[in-house]
């Protein structure tokens, strides 16, 4: 089964464009499955019962809602290619319901809170780091993989290269465009007094590539100091939400998200009203 797993992320890799977070993610999910699995070594021999004591051991182990669906969801993508490539002769999955999940509205910061972040003593590469998370909306594992190419300063636009390999054009602001023009100076200095040679647009000043985990550090600690916990996705969702709240239309935003449905998007549009909610009520009551 552990041979077929191969080559399922093979395919993800190649036929589906997927990254490598997402694939690596797909394979624990699997794995776990099959570890959980007591004498059984052929996918013919799963049946719906195998997948419902699964799921049974997943909430008595306190797994959140969120994690059972996507270890579930994992599990049935999974069956389904092996139905579709001959390598299962029946899809075990089929009938099985994934657990719903709460319908939660992200958390959002305040233009207030995004300002007073900005404005703490912070390195260029840091300010750029923060501003381009916040003015382009970019997810964190974009901004990691941004190349130097991809930043057009005299068209003000930048290639993205999102989920599934898919690009798109987003506007840079004027901020934007001041910071990075701050950080391109030191940036050659990394590479000149380190002597690499790289694409990547985020590199320290050791001549090291900024990954994932150095712009959650980065946000996580910046919001600490404004008393908010934080990752680099709720910079994202505050982008979407601000632009919805200052009348920018669904479709835009959609494009400049990146997202292939804009059932998806909408979500941005009940933090709105939420929001404007809120804003009423705390201006009545005073």
């Amino acid at each position: 089964m552990f041979e077929l797993l191969s080559m399922y992320l093979e395919f993800l890799e190649l036929e589906k464009g997927l990254s490598e977070n997402t694939i690596d993610a797909y394979r624990r999910d699997i794995e776990y499955f099959f570890e959980f699995l007591e004498n059984i070594y052929s996918l013919d021999d799963i049946n719906r019962h195998d997948i419902s004591r699964y799921i049974k051991y997943l909430k008595e182990m306190k797994y959140a809602t969120s994690s059972i669906t996507r270890k579930i969801s994992s599990i049935k993508s999974f069956f389904k290619w092996a139905c579709m490539t001959g390598n299962a002769k029946g899809n075990p999955t089929l009938t099985i319901e994934i657990p719903k999940r709460p319908k939660l509205l992200p958390k959002v910061m305040t233009i207030k809170d995004i300002e007073e972040m900005l404005s703490h003593k912070l390195s260029k590469l840091q300010a750029v780091i923060l501003e381009l998370l916040y003015s382009c909306g970019f997810r964190v594992s974009e901004l990691a993989n941004l190349k130097l190419e991809d930043i057009n300063l005299d068209s003000n636009y930048i290639l993205c290269t999102g989920k599934g390999n898919k690009e798109r054009l987003v506007p840079i602001g004027r901020k934007a465009k001041e910071k990075i023009n701050t950080y391109l100076p030191e940036r050659e200095l990394y590479i000149l007094k380190n002597k690499i040679n790289t694409n990547n647009f985020l590199i320290n000043e050791e001549g090291r590539e900024i990954n994932r985990q150095d712009i959650y550090n980065l946000v996580h600690s910046q919001g600490a100091l404004i008393h908010k916990n934080i990752s680099p996705h709720t910079l994202r969702h505050s982008f979407a939400t601000h632009l919805l709240e200052n009348g920018a239309d669904l479709r835009i935003v959609q494009e400049l998200l990146g997202h292939s449905d804009v059932a998806t998007t909408q979500l941005y549009t009940h933090i709105s009203k939420k929001r404007l909610k809120e804003v009423y009520f705390n201006v009545n009551n005073t």
